[in-house]
């Protein structure tokens, strides 16, 4: 299980959900900057994108080893973020479209520890949003439809199933939670023949001094005493073992398996380590 290559006879599937409910206007500070929590995770979220693209890149060019979505939810409804003819989009697609350029600031390590701040130039596929309600339901429900069609094609009966992350900073405005339990079940549930798909829900803090709780245990989640990060728990996915050694370098060499596909009151850095860990249990060839 979870152990197929990825090669362009093999791709997977990313989805991506963003919350862009009126919230997500709040304010977090973000490499050094004061910024709306949407216009943050619209930078994340467009980092990941580039990111994936540089993944499948080689000397002929940008390979078709992803499928991409990028869907957003707020008091407007849901929409594909990305195109709106399309759910989906090829990962060569995406990089060959003329994107407008933005400079954002990113944080770098040097070798001697220290942290730096730099401006650069990067690809903008995601502009930011906050409006409205959370209808996070609806969303994951059209996510339900979108990865039971992908798993369902011939194509893909062997690959690596799609891997879903929900973004947000509160509850749903219009599921209750055995709602939610259910219509996660059922997108975990969706198949290829080498395993369910990969659910990971994501929560960010706006208080920076909000406590964390990152790939838990079912020990941890009780320890904390959320409903709602009970509730996340639930709607999440078991994460492979293959990934444990990369929860621990996050969490602290005294963590211990089985970890969960969740974090709450999560840190925009912390988002960053979140999805970089979910998009390497993908291995490409």
């Amino acid at each position: 299980m979870y152990s197929q290559p990825i090669t362009r006879l093999h791709r997977t599937a990313f989805v991506l959900m963003i919350d862009r409910s009126g919230s997500m206007a709040e304010e977090l500070v973000f490499c050094g900057r004061r910024i709306p929590k949407a216009e943050a995770v619209a930078e994340v979220a467009n980092g990941l994108l580039f990111e994936l693209i540089q993944r499948a890149t080689r000397t002929d060019g940008v390979r078709d080893y992803y499928d991409i979505a990028v869907i957003g939810y707020d008091g407007d409804g849901v929409r594909s973020l990305l195109s709106p003819e399309h759910w989906f989009v090829p990962v060569s697609e995406l990089a060959a479209r003329e994107t407008p350029l933005r400079t954002v600031t990113v944080e770098r390590t040097l070798p001697s520890g220290e942290r730096t701040l730099h401006d650069v130039t990067a690809p903008c596929w995601i502009t930011p949003s906050s409006r409205g309600t959370t209808p996070m339901y609806e969303a994951l429900c059209r996510v339900q439809e979108l990865v039971e069609g992908w798993c369902a094609r011939p194509a893909h009966a062997d690959s690596f199933p799609p891997v879903v992350f929900n973004i947000t900073d509160g509850e749903s405005s219009d599921g209750d939670e055995q709602e939610l339990r259910d219509v996660c079940r059922r997108i975990r549930r969706a198949a290829t023949a080498d395993g369910g798909v990969f659910m990971i829900h994501v929560h960010i803090a706006t208080a920076p001094d909000a406590q964390s709780v990152l790939f838990p245990t079912e020990e941890e989640v009780r320890t904390n005493g959320s409903r709602y990060a009970r509730l996340l728990y639930d709607c999440s996915s078991p994460m492979p073992p293959a990934l444990d050694e990369a929860i621990r370098d996050l969490k602290g060499p005294g963590a211990r398996p089985p970890f969960r596909g969740m974090s709450f009151n999560a840190s925009m850095a912390e988002l960053i380590s979140v999805l970089n860990i979910g998009s390497i249990s993908v291995s490409i060839q």
